[in-house]
């Protein structure tokens, strides 16, 4: 007996392996995920003193670790600095992005629009056919918005991608609560407001996250539009302390501390993974949801 969606369901043979199957695979995925996650919190908590291998220090007990490498990254201006900067990337461009998105999305699902077919191939145009790097940087570079944060999240505010899988999950909401809304006199502002917005909390959050990963793991466009150390984010400065060369002479200028040149590394990657890990869990049972429906219709 196998219970799904809390309905008892009795399996045959067959379907008893491939659910094994599938636990296993299943098992195996998460063996592949935990093993590197948890090597890089105990290497983050390794004290200076520890001899041993890798395996070893995996497996040392909590009352061994040191928290060396993350009072000297909370002791780091710099790092405050750049953990301060991505999060105002991504408070700041999830919500420019879903403002500019959500109404974009709602006016493509408009069954009743006039040219409704040549705007949604006007949309797909820039998904297919990207204009390059150079005219990119020239255009934010005209605008004003080179040493801006916002050069990180305003070009790529609206993803065609993410605004299609929405338009999709509008599409499948009835017409006949649109239409009722609309003979009572309501404007389509009304309708996306009162109405729309309510129905689409599962796609709103999952597009978020699709939005919030981008804008928070993005190092390359603020290495090209960001030339001032202040405004750095959180991955430029990992991607410093991970590649620079004479790691012992950058950790000392940097006034890392005592704190080990590879706990300082771990330490560094795990807490740029924390607001991921802390959002997932809130997003989670809307993610599915959001993206099959968006996906189908779309």
């Amino acid at each position: 007996m196998k219970r799904i969606r809390g309905m008892a369901v009795r399996l045959n043979p067959a379907d008893r392996v491939f659910y094994g199957l599938v636990d296993f695979f299943l098992a195996v995925i998460l063996v592949i995920v935990a093993v590197p996650l948890w090597s890089t919190i105990t290497l983050s908590f390794r004290p200076n003193h520890f001899i041993g291998s890798n395996l070893e220090g995996m497996f040392l007990m909590p009352w061994q670790w040191s928290t060396a490498a993350y009072k000297a990254l909370l002791g780091n201006t710099g790092f405050i600095s750049a953990f301060s900067n991505s999060v105002k990337i991504l408070v700041f461009g999830v919500a420019s992005s879903l403002f500019l998105t959500i109404p974009l999305a709602y006016v493509l699902s408009i069954k009743t629009l006039p040219g409704r077919k040549y705007l949604n191939v006007f949309i797909l145009i820039p998904y297919l056919f990207n204009i390059g790097l150079i005219p990119t940087y020239l255009v934010v570079t005209k605008l004003g918005l080179t040493n801006s944060l916002a050069a990180i999240f305003l070009p790529g505010a609206i993803s065609t991608y993410n605004c299609l899988i929405m338009r999709g999950f509008f599409e499948g909401i009835p017409d006949e609560l649109k239409e009722s809304a609309r003979i009572d006199g309501a404007s389509e502002l009304y309708v996306l407001l009162r109405i729309i917005l309510p129905l689409s909390k599962p796609i709103i959050m999952t597009i978020g996250l699709y939005y919030g990963v981008t804008f928070w793991n993005d190092f390359f466009h603020a290495m090209l539009y960001l030339n001032v150390n202040h405004l750095q984010p959180l991955p430029i400065l990992l991607r410093n302390i991970l590649m620079a060369s004479g790691m012992n002479e950058y950790v000392e200028s940097s006034a890392f501390g005592e704190a080990s040149i590879q706990a300082i590394k771990a330490a560094s990657i795990f807490m740029s993974a924390i607001p991921m890990i802390a959002a997932y869990p809130f997003i989670q049972k809307y993610f599915t949801r959001g993206t099959l429906l968006g996906s189908v219709k779309g």
